[in-house]
Protein backbone atom coordinates (compact mmCIF):
# COMPACT_ATOMS: atom_id res chain seq x y z
CA UNK A 1 0.00 0.00 0.00
CA UNK A 2 1.14 3.54 -0.67
CA UNK A 3 1.92 5.60 2.49
CA UNK A 4 0.69 9.04 2.71
CA UNK A 5 2.53 11.77 3.23
CA UNK A 6 1.04 14.90 4.49
CA UNK A 7 2.96 18.46 3.87
CA UNK A 8 1.71 21.41 5.58
CA UNK A 9 2.51 24.67 3.77
CA UNK A 10 2.47 25.22 0.23
CA UNK A 11 5.50 27.98 -0.08
CA UNK A 12 9.10 27.38 -2.16
CA UNK A 13 9.54 23.93 -0.25
CA UNK A 14 5.92 22.44 -0.76
CA UNK A 15 5.75 23.32 -3.77
CA UNK A 16 8.97 21.82 -4.91
CA UNK A 17 8.10 18.33 -2.79
CA UNK A 18 5.03 17.92 -4.72
CA UNK A 19 6.20 18.42 -7.82
CA UNK A 20 8.86 15.93 -7.54
CA UNK A 21 6.91 13.32 -5.39
CA UNK A 22 3.51 13.84 -6.89
CA UNK A 23 3.46 11.23 -9.55
CA UNK A 24 5.52 9.15 -7.35
CA UNK A 25 4.13 5.73 -6.86
CA UNK A 26 5.43 4.77 -3.47
CA UNK A 27 3.50 7.57 -1.86
CA UNK A 28 -0.20 9.60 -1.68
CA UNK A 29 0.24 13.51 -0.84
CA UNK A 30 -2.13 15.95 0.88
CA UNK A 31 -0.67 19.24 0.53
CA UNK A 32 -2.67 21.26 3.38
CA UNK A 33 -2.28 25.15 3.50
CA UNK A 34 -4.09 28.00 4.99
CA UNK A 35 -4.77 29.44 1.45
CA UNK A 36 -5.83 28.15 -1.68
CA UNK A 37 -3.25 29.57 -3.73
CA UNK A 38 0.23 30.11 -3.89
CA UNK A 39 2.80 32.93 -4.24
CA UNK A 40 5.42 34.70 -5.06
CA UNK A 41 6.89 36.39 -1.57
CA UNK A 42 9.69 38.12 -3.50
CA UNK A 43 7.43 40.35 -5.23
CA UNK A 44 4.83 40.87 -2.35
CA UNK A 45 6.08 44.63 -2.25
CA UNK A 46 5.44 45.33 -5.53
CA UNK A 47 1.79 44.17 -5.18
CA UNK A 48 1.37 46.27 -2.04
CA UNK A 49 2.45 49.47 -3.71
CA UNK A 50 -0.06 48.62 -6.69
CA UNK A 51 2.88 47.81 -9.65
CA UNK A 52 1.67 44.68 -9.84
CA UNK A 53 -2.11 42.47 -9.24
CA UNK A 54 -2.25 39.97 -6.88
CA UNK A 55 -3.03 37.54 -9.91
CA UNK A 56 0.19 37.97 -11.45
CA UNK A 57 2.34 36.40 -8.41
CA UNK A 58 -0.19 33.82 -7.02
CA UNK A 59 -2.03 30.77 -8.73
CA UNK A 60 -4.04 27.98 -7.26
CA UNK A 61 -3.29 24.99 -5.88
CA UNK A 62 -5.75 22.75 -7.31
CA UNK A 63 -4.87 24.41 -10.95
CA UNK A 64 -1.14 23.18 -9.84
CA UNK A 65 -1.82 19.76 -8.91
CA UNK A 66 -3.77 18.80 -11.64
CA UNK A 67 -0.79 16.78 -13.35
CA UNK A 68 0.18 15.29 -10.28
CA UNK A 69 -1.64 12.00 -9.90
CA UNK A 70 -0.86 11.05 -6.68
CA UNK A 71 -1.56 14.90 -4.99
CA UNK A 72 -4.08 16.04 -3.26
CA UNK A 73 -4.98 19.42 -2.03
CA UNK A 74 -6.66 20.25 1.47
CA UNK A 75 -7.63 23.77 2.54
CA UNK A 76 -7.06 24.13 6.25
CA UNK A 77 -4.90 25.42 8.99
CA UNK A 78 -3.41 23.48 11.43
CA UNK A 79 -3.90 23.83 14.84
CA UNK A 80 -2.24 20.70 16.30
CA UNK A 81 0.27 17.89 15.87
CA UNK A 82 -0.58 14.57 17.62
CA UNK A 83 2.77 12.14 16.85
CA UNK A 84 1.87 9.40 19.10
CA UNK A 85 -1.12 9.18 17.11
CA UNK A 86 -0.03 10.19 12.99
CA UNK A 87 -2.58 12.54 12.89
CA UNK A 88 -2.96 16.32 12.38
CA UNK A 89 -5.70 18.46 13.71
CA UNK A 90 -7.05 20.98 11.35
CA UNK A 91 -9.07 24.33 11.43
CA UNK A 92 -11.84 22.35 9.75
CA UNK A 93 -10.97 18.49 10.74
CA UNK A 94 -7.77 15.75 11.46
CA UNK A 95 -5.71 14.18 8.58
CA UNK A 96 -3.77 10.85 9.68
CA UNK A 97 -0.13 10.16 7.93
CA UNK A 98 2.38 7.90 7.76
CA UNK A 99 4.68 10.68 7.10
CA UNK A 100 4.71 14.48 8.38
CA UNK A 101 6.82 17.61 6.50
CA UNK A 102 6.28 20.74 7.95
CA UNK A 103 7.12 23.68 5.60
CA UNK A 104 5.19 25.66 7.41
CA UNK A 105 7.43 29.00 7.02
CA UNK A 106 7.80 32.11 9.25
CA UNK A 107 5.89 34.82 10.42
CA UNK A 108 5.98 38.79 11.41
CA UNK A 109 8.27 38.83 14.72
CA UNK A 110 7.20 41.82 16.52
CA UNK A 111 9.83 41.24 19.32
CA UNK A 112 6.88 41.01 22.04
CA UNK A 113 5.75 45.13 21.18
CA UNK A 114 1.72 44.93 21.47
CA UNK A 115 1.79 48.39 20.21
CA UNK A 116 3.82 47.92 17.17
CA UNK A 117 1.87 43.79 16.26
CA UNK A 118 -1.73 46.27 16.75
CA UNK A 119 -0.84 49.32 14.77
CA UNK A 120 2.18 48.59 12.44
CA UNK A 121 1.62 46.93 8.54
CA UNK A 122 3.36 43.96 8.21
CA UNK A 123 4.30 42.56 4.66
CA UNK A 124 4.30 38.76 4.82
CA UNK A 125 1.31 37.49 2.54
CA UNK A 126 -1.23 38.48 -0.09
CA UNK A 127 -3.44 40.04 2.27
CA UNK A 128 -0.76 42.11 3.66
CA UNK A 129 -0.12 43.56 0.46
CA UNK A 130 -3.43 44.47 0.05
CA UNK A 131 -4.00 46.04 3.22
CA UNK A 132 -0.73 47.98 2.49
CA UNK A 133 -1.58 49.19 -0.71
CA UNK A 134 -5.51 50.40 0.52
CA UNK A 135 -3.15 52.39 3.51
CA UNK A 136 -1.09 54.03 1.24
CA UNK A 137 -3.30 54.69 -1.37
CA UNK A 138 -6.05 55.89 1.61
CA UNK A 139 -3.52 58.27 3.21
CA UNK A 140 -2.59 59.78 -0.05
CA UNK A 141 -6.07 61.10 -0.82
CA UNK A 142 -7.07 61.58 2.66
CA UNK A 143 -3.82 63.96 2.65
CA UNK A 144 -5.33 66.12 -0.09
CA UNK A 145 -8.39 67.14 1.93
CA UNK A 146 -6.12 68.01 5.19
CA UNK A 147 -5.80 71.38 5.84
CA UNK A 148 -3.43 71.00 8.71
CA UNK A 149 -0.26 70.44 7.87
CA UNK A 150 1.26 68.62 10.82
CA UNK A 151 -1.60 65.72 10.05
CA UNK A 152 -1.47 65.85 6.30
CA UNK A 153 2.51 65.60 6.89
CA UNK A 154 1.90 62.27 9.16
CA UNK A 155 -0.07 61.05 6.31
CA UNK A 156 2.36 61.24 4.20
CA UNK A 157 5.10 60.12 6.03
CA UNK A 158 6.74 56.18 5.92
CA UNK A 159 8.56 54.58 8.02
CA UNK A 160 9.64 51.21 7.17
CA UNK A 161 11.49 48.92 10.03
CA UNK A 162 13.98 46.38 9.09
CA UNK A 163 16.62 47.24 5.82
CA UNK A 164 17.11 43.64 4.67
CA UNK A 165 15.85 42.81 1.10
CA UNK A 166 12.04 44.14 1.61
CA UNK A 167 12.48 46.75 3.23
CA UNK A 168 15.26 47.51 1.05
CA UNK A 169 12.93 47.44 -1.89
CA UNK A 170 10.21 48.71 -0.65
CA UNK A 171 11.67 52.24 0.39
CA UNK A 172 13.09 52.07 -2.99
CA UNK A 173 10.01 51.42 -5.14
CA UNK A 174 7.88 54.45 -2.76
CA UNK A 175 10.73 56.50 -3.25
CA UNK A 176 10.54 55.84 -7.38
CA UNK A 177 6.62 56.20 -7.02
CA UNK A 178 7.17 59.66 -5.35
CA UNK A 179 8.31 61.29 -8.44
CA UNK A 180 7.10 59.50 -11.69
CA UNK A 181 3.90 58.94 -10.19
CA UNK A 182 2.47 60.14 -6.88
CA UNK A 183 3.06 64.30 -7.99
CA UNK A 184 0.67 63.18 -11.05
CA UNK A 185 -2.20 61.79 -9.54
CA UNK A 186 -2.46 64.23 -6.41
CA UNK A 187 -1.74 67.63 -7.90
CA UNK A 188 -3.12 68.75 -4.42
CA UNK A 189 -0.32 67.98 -2.47
CA UNK A 190 2.15 70.18 -4.90
CA UNK A 191 5.10 69.75 -7.28
CA UNK A 192 7.75 68.94 -4.48
CA UNK A 193 8.56 65.80 -3.02
CA UNK A 194 5.18 64.35 -1.08
CA UNK A 195 6.29 61.53 0.79
CA UNK A 196 9.06 60.97 3.36
CA UNK A 197 10.45 57.82 3.65
CA UNK A 198 12.54 56.58 6.31
CA UNK A 199 14.57 53.07 6.59
CA UNK A 200 15.76 52.25 10.12
CA UNK A 201 17.29 49.04 11.23
CA UNK A 202 19.26 48.41 14.27
CA UNK A 203 22.09 46.50 12.08
CA UNK A 204 25.10 49.27 11.30
CA UNK A 205 24.33 48.50 7.43
CA UNK A 206 21.08 48.15 4.60
CA UNK A 207 21.06 44.64 3.76
CA UNK A 208 23.39 42.98 6.47
CA UNK A 209 23.39 39.66 4.90
CA UNK A 210 25.28 40.49 1.80
CA UNK A 211 28.76 41.62 0.97
CA UNK A 212 29.87 45.28 2.07
CA UNK A 213 30.16 46.50 -1.64
CA UNK A 214 26.71 45.63 -2.32
CA UNK A 215 25.60 47.64 1.05
CA UNK A 216 27.40 50.42 0.18
CA UNK A 217 26.29 50.87 -3.23
CA UNK A 218 22.70 50.37 -2.14
CA UNK A 219 23.31 52.60 0.99
CA UNK A 220 24.66 55.59 -1.90
CA UNK A 221 21.31 54.74 -4.14
CA UNK A 222 18.78 55.01 -1.53
CA UNK A 223 20.09 58.60 -0.61
CA UNK A 224 19.74 59.36 -4.04
CA UNK A 225 16.73 58.35 -4.51
CA UNK A 226 15.26 60.58 -0.98
CA UNK A 227 14.95 57.80 1.50
CA UNK A 228 16.06 58.75 5.16
CA UNK A 229 18.62 55.94 6.31
CA UNK A 230 18.89 55.56 10.42
CA UNK A 231 21.00 52.66 11.32
CA UNK A 232 22.31 51.63 14.84
CA UNK A 233 18.77 52.46 15.71
CA UNK A 234 15.33 49.83 16.71
CA UNK A 235 11.55 50.95 16.45
CA UNK A 236 10.95 51.06 20.10
CA UNK A 237 7.36 52.19 19.85
CA UNK A 238 4.02 53.44 17.32
CA UNK A 239 1.08 54.59 18.72
CA UNK A 240 -0.49 55.24 15.67
CA UNK A 241 0.50 58.91 15.14
CA UNK A 242 4.36 58.55 16.44
CA UNK A 243 7.42 55.91 16.07
CA UNK A 244 9.46 56.24 18.97
CA UNK A 245 12.85 54.96 17.95
CA UNK A 246 15.48 53.48 20.67
CA UNK A 247 18.01 56.49 20.46
CA UNK A 248 15.19 58.62 21.53
CA UNK A 249 14.13 60.03 18.46
CA UNK A 250 11.03 60.71 17.15
CA UNK A 251 8.88 60.40 13.74
CA UNK A 252 5.65 61.64 13.37
CA UNK A 253 3.65 59.19 11.35
CA UNK A 254 0.57 57.17 10.60
CA UNK A 255 2.50 54.48 8.80
CA UNK A 256 4.98 51.91 10.45
CA UNK A 257 5.48 49.13 7.45
CA UNK A 258 7.14 46.32 9.62
CA UNK A 259 9.50 44.49 7.89
CA UNK A 260 12.16 44.17 10.95
CA UNK A 261 12.47 40.21 11.36
CA UNK A 262 10.80 36.72 11.09
CA UNK A 263 10.18 33.79 13.39
CA UNK A 264 9.06 30.22 12.57
CA UNK A 265 5.46 29.39 13.37
CA UNK A 266 5.19 27.09 16.22
CA UNK A 267 2.59 24.35 16.87
CA UNK A 268 1.09 22.81 19.87
CA UNK A 269 1.68 19.00 19.98
CA UNK A 270 5.86 19.40 19.69
CA UNK A 271 7.93 18.73 22.43
CA UNK A 272 9.70 22.69 23.51
CA UNK A 273 13.04 20.75 23.19
CA UNK A 274 12.18 20.37 19.29
CA UNK A 275 12.42 24.44 18.83
CA UNK A 276 16.07 25.94 18.48
CA UNK A 277 16.73 29.32 17.93
CA UNK A 278 13.96 31.25 15.93
CA UNK A 279 11.67 28.86 16.89
CA UNK A 280 12.87 26.84 14.15
CA UNK A 281 12.09 22.80 14.22
CA UNK A 282 15.64 21.14 14.94
CA UNK A 283 16.46 18.59 12.71
CA UNK A 284 19.38 16.63 11.20
CA UNK A 285 21.21 16.61 7.81
CA UNK A 286 18.65 14.38 6.59
CA UNK A 287 15.57 17.19 7.51
CA UNK A 288 14.67 14.86 9.99
CA UNK A 289 12.72 16.58 13.49
CA UNK A 290 15.15 15.51 16.10
CA UNK A 291 12.93 13.13 18.72
CA UNK A 292 10.62 11.58 16.24
CA UNK A 293 10.73 9.14 13.61
CA UNK A 294 8.75 10.37 10.69
CA UNK A 295 8.28 13.93 11.42
CA UNK A 296 10.52 16.06 8.36
CA UNK A 297 10.91 19.81 7.85
CA UNK A 298 11.76 21.82 5.64
CA UNK A 299 12.49 25.60 4.69
CA UNK A 300 12.32 28.17 7.09
CA UNK A 301 11.13 26.33 9.53
CA UNK A 302 13.57 23.93 10.16
CA UNK A 303 17.04 24.42 11.94
CA UNK A 304 19.22 21.70 10.14
CA UNK A 305 22.46 20.53 11.62
CA UNK A 306 25.20 18.55 9.23
CA UNK A 307 25.80 21.09 6.75
CA UNK A 308 29.67 22.55 7.95
CA UNK A 309 29.28 25.54 6.18
CA UNK A 310 25.72 26.41 7.87
CA UNK A 311 26.53 25.55 11.55
CA UNK A 312 23.99 28.15 12.49
CA UNK A 313 21.45 27.22 9.97
CA UNK A 314 21.09 28.06 6.75
CA UNK A 315 19.63 31.54 5.26
CA UNK A 316 15.68 31.62 5.27
CA UNK A 317 15.81 32.42 1.75
CA UNK A 318 13.85 30.64 -1.66
CA UNK A 319 16.70 28.13 -2.63
CA UNK A 320 17.53 26.42 0.59
CA UNK A 321 13.58 25.97 1.24
CA UNK A 322 14.11 24.33 -3.14
CA UNK A 323 16.85 22.65 -2.68
CA UNK A 324 16.24 20.40 1.19
CA UNK A 325 12.75 19.78 -0.49
CA UNK A 326 14.21 18.44 -3.57
CA UNK A 327 16.72 16.36 -1.89
CA UNK A 328 14.44 14.87 0.97
CA UNK A 329 11.94 13.91 -2.22
CA UNK A 330 14.59 12.31 -3.50
CA UNK A 331 15.54 10.24 -0.42
CA UNK A 332 12.45 9.31 0.02
CA UNK A 333 12.05 7.51 -3.13
CA UNK A 334 15.09 5.58 -2.73
CA UNK A 335 15.79 3.10 0.47
CA UNK A 336 16.98 4.55 4.00
CA UNK A 337 20.55 3.09 3.22
CA UNK A 338 20.83 5.24 0.29
CA UNK A 339 19.82 8.18 1.50
CA UNK A 340 21.88 11.49 1.05
CA UNK A 341 22.22 14.31 3.79
CA UNK A 342 21.63 18.08 2.69
CA UNK A 343 24.46 20.41 1.37
CA UNK A 344 23.31 23.78 0.53
CA UNK A 345 24.17 24.80 -2.60
CA UNK A 346 24.42 28.83 -2.68
CA UNK A 347 23.89 30.63 -5.65
CA UNK A 348 24.29 34.19 -5.06
CA UNK A 349 22.06 36.95 -3.62
CA UNK A 350 19.90 39.60 -5.67
CA UNK A 351 18.45 42.41 -4.07
CA UNK A 352 16.69 45.81 -6.45
CA UNK A 353 17.09 48.99 -5.58
CA UNK A 354 15.03 50.71 -7.79
CA UNK A 355 14.77 51.27 -11.84
CA UNK A 356 18.22 50.05 -13.51
CA UNK A 357 19.34 49.45 -9.73
CA UNK A 358 20.02 46.36 -8.62
CA UNK A 359 23.07 44.42 -6.68
CA UNK A 360 24.46 40.50 -6.94
CA UNK A 361 26.70 38.67 -4.96
CA UNK A 362 27.92 35.96 -6.36
CA UNK A 363 28.55 32.82 -4.46
CA UNK A 364 32.14 33.46 -4.05
CA UNK A 365 32.31 37.28 -2.52
CA UNK A 366 34.70 38.72 -4.51
CA UNK A 367 32.23 38.39 -7.08
CA UNK A 368 29.71 41.35 -7.48
CA UNK A 369 27.45 42.58 -9.83
CA UNK A 370 25.98 45.91 -9.69
CA UNK A 371 23.60 48.42 -11.37
CA UNK A 372 21.87 48.09 -14.46
CA UNK A 373 23.12 44.18 -15.34
CA UNK A 374 22.53 43.37 -11.59
CA UNK A 375 18.64 44.52 -12.21
CA UNK A 376 18.54 42.73 -15.72
CA UNK A 377 19.60 39.17 -14.00
CA UNK A 378 17.04 40.32 -10.58
CA UNK A 379 14.37 40.46 -13.36
CA UNK A 380 15.39 37.36 -15.02
CA UNK A 381 15.12 35.44 -11.94
CA UNK A 382 12.08 36.51 -10.24
CA UNK A 383 10.55 35.83 -13.58
CA UNK A 384 11.49 32.22 -14.02
CA UNK A 385 10.24 31.71 -10.27
CA UNK A 386 7.00 32.62 -10.74
CA UNK A 387 4.72 29.23 -10.90
CA UNK A 388 3.99 29.17 -14.46
CA UNK A 389 4.06 30.72 -18.05
CA UNK A 390 1.33 32.82 -17.56
CA UNK A 391 2.07 34.12 -14.53
CA UNK A 392 5.51 35.31 -15.89
CA UNK A 393 4.22 36.59 -19.12
CA UNK A 394 2.19 39.00 -17.26
CA UNK A 395 4.50 39.96 -15.33
CA UNK A 396 6.65 40.38 -17.79
CA UNK A 397 4.57 42.84 -19.42
CA UNK A 398 3.22 44.54 -16.53
CA UNK A 399 7.82 45.16 -15.95
CA UNK A 400 7.85 46.40 -19.47
CA UNK A 401 5.37 48.84 -19.13
CA UNK A 402 6.44 50.56 -15.81
CA UNK A 403 9.77 50.57 -17.42
CA UNK A 404 8.74 52.44 -20.38
CA UNK A 405 5.76 54.66 -18.96
CA UNK A 406 7.34 54.90 -15.19
CA UNK A 407 3.70 53.54 -14.45
CA UNK A 408 1.14 51.55 -13.66
CA UNK A 409 -2.39 51.12 -12.91
CA UNK A 410 -3.50 48.50 -10.08
CA UNK A 411 -4.07 51.39 -7.40
CA UNK A 412 -7.26 50.55 -6.92
CA UNK A 413 -8.60 50.78 -3.26
CA UNK A 414 -10.75 47.20 -2.92
CA UNK A 415 -11.48 46.43 0.39
CA UNK A 416 -14.15 43.05 1.70
CA UNK A 417 -16.32 45.92 3.75
CA UNK A 418 -15.32 49.16 1.96
CA UNK A 419 -18.13 51.11 3.56
CA UNK A 420 -17.10 49.91 7.10
CA UNK A 421 -13.69 50.48 6.43
CA UNK A 422 -13.66 53.36 5.10
CA UNK A 423 -15.93 54.95 7.62
CA UNK A 424 -13.20 53.53 10.13
CA UNK A 425 -10.56 55.28 8.26
CA UNK A 426 -12.09 58.70 8.69
CA UNK A 427 -13.22 58.33 12.32
CA UNK A 428 -9.51 57.41 13.07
Amino acid sequence: MKKTVIIVGGGFAGLEFVRKLGNSEKYNIILVDANNYNFFPPLIYQVSTGLMEPSAISYPFRKILRHSKNARFRLGSLEKVVPNENKIILSNGELEYDILVMATGTESNYFGNKNIEAYSLPMKTISDALTLRNTILTRLDRATRLTDEVERQKMLTFVIAGAGPTGVELSGVLAEMNVSIIKKDYPELGDKDILKIYLVDGLPSVLNVMSKKSQEYTYKKLKELGVTIKLNCLVKDFNKDIVELSDGSKIESRNLIWAAGVSAKTFEGFEASSFGRGKRLKANAFNLVEGYENIYALGDCALLSGDANYPDGHPQLAQPAIQQAYNLATNLEKDNKDWKPFKYNNKGSLAIIGRNKAVFDLPKEKYFIKGFLAWLIWLFVHIMGLVNFKNRLRTFVNWIGYYIYKDQYFRMIIKPNEKSTLESEERN
